[in-house]
């Protein structure tokens, strides 16, 4: 059995490579397609959301228990990287939008955390 903060970093990296390489892909489309910036805005929202999910969905497999409550942990520490990219980087305010990005992306890493949970062959 894996430690929990293992499990963790493992779902976090997986969940960088997969919006990485959702950006990635969605250049190339932006470059080499009729696709215009406009529907950008879309295409970010999904490579998060499935991010978040597959990021949850391995550090629940992975924990083998409370999926719910380790894959939200690993959304928040997606989360609080990218705000912290955002305001440092970019100069981007807090808001309460951001609070509910923040629920969001919990959610969305929990869930995940859950189904991973229940396909993981090391439950306690």
């Amino acid at each position: 059995m894996r430690s929990t903060s293992t499990s963790v970093m493992t779902g976090l990296i997986f969940t960088f490579a997969l919006v990485l390489t959702g950006s990635l892909l969605t250049a190339v489309l932006l470059s080499f397609t009729n696709l215009r910036e406009s529907s950008l805005p879309y295409f970010t929202y999904v490579i998060n959301v499935l991010g978040l999910l597959v990021g949850g969905f391995i550090t629940g497999r992975k924990c083998g228990g409370r999926g719910w409550y380790y894959g939200g942990i690993t959304g928040l520490f997606y989360f609080l990287f990218v705000i912290l990219i955002g305001y440092l980087g970019l100069d981007t305010p807090l808001s309460l939008k951001t609070l509910f990005y923040l629920i969001g992306a919990f959610v969305l890493a929990a869930i995940g955390g859950m189904f991973g949970v229940n396909t993981s062959s090391n439950r306690r």
